[in-house]
């Protein structure tokens, strides 16, 4: 089974600005994505596909494949299909940008995913929730999921809404508790990383945005809302997405450590 992974890498984020070309610890951003999407061994070939010749230099100076898509596409795994549609492959990662600290093991365990389940579509990451803050936060998606482990909804709100503990009266982002909400109840927030069967990444990209989608700024609810399963692994990794300046500010910390 062959797999090919395509970083989608765009310049132009609303809340930071050239993000794929940010310096961490002296590299690019995109070159750590690059970098730990490369260490997989199950992955056969990787190609950043971005619409800005900044970032196409960038990954060209430090080795790495990379393809000027088209400025029109509405999401990353649009510009994704583009990269792939006449590539011979079985699956496709979509492992965005913004993701630095994704791993081996986290791409390996979507990939294995696949190779257990021949009628399976999608499958993506997801971890546990610990801190209160992220649980609050629009900037992680979470997600609530069946028992055997397929996708319900994603969204940006708080969910499950526990609710004997949030009060809608008052404002649950101010309760004191809350560390000790996300220790006791089980909440996950996505990883970005989506896992394409090749032929149906193709069929997708070609269904109307949904209302969800548009609502949520949340791809994947078009899936969903379509009427399509997506598989979900649970990681035991919490690796830190880098939608804000504080997110670089942690990631280059906890990167700067573990290059000590």
């Amino acid at each position: 089974m062959k797999t090919i992974a395509v970083i989608p890498a765009r310049y132009g984020s609303t809340r930071l600005p050239a993000k794929p070309l940010l310096l961490i610890n002296n590299k690019p951003m995109i070159q750590w994505v690059y970098e730990n999407v490369k260490s997989c061994p199950l992955i056969e070939k990787i190609i950043v596909a971005t619409d800005d010749e900044r970032i196409f230099h960038a990954v060209k100076n430090f080795g790495g494949e990379v393809v000027l898509t088209s400025k029109k596409h509405r999401s990353g795994s649009d510009r994704v299909a583009e990269v792939v549609k006449n590539l011979s492959c079985d699956f496709v990662l979509n492992v965005q940008g913004d993701e630095p600290m994704v791993s081996r093991k986290i791409l390996t365990k979507v990939i294995l995913e696949f190779c257990k389940n021949k009628n399976l579509d999608v499958v993506t990451p997801v971890c546990r929730i610990y801190d209160f803050k992220d649980l609050v936060s629009p900037n992680f998606a979470k997600v609530v999921f069946t028992k055997d482990r397929f996708a319900l909804y994603f969204t940006r709100s708080v969910v499950p809404f526990v609710r004997d503990k949030f009060s809608i009266e008052k404002n649950y982002l101010k309760i004191s508790n809350g560390e000790q909400i996300v220790k006791k109840y089980k909440f996950y927030r996505h990883i970005g990383v989506y896992g394409f069967r090749k032929d149906f990444l193709l069929k997708y990209i070609k269904l109307p945005k949904s209302k969800l989608e548009n609502l949520e700024k949340l791809e994947q609810l078009r899936i969903l809302e379509h009427g399509y399963k997506i598989k979900v692994v649970v990681v035991q990794e919490s690796p830190i997405s880098v939608d804000t300046y504080e997110d670089l500010q942690m990631v280059r910390k906890i990167l700067k450590e573990k290059q000590k």
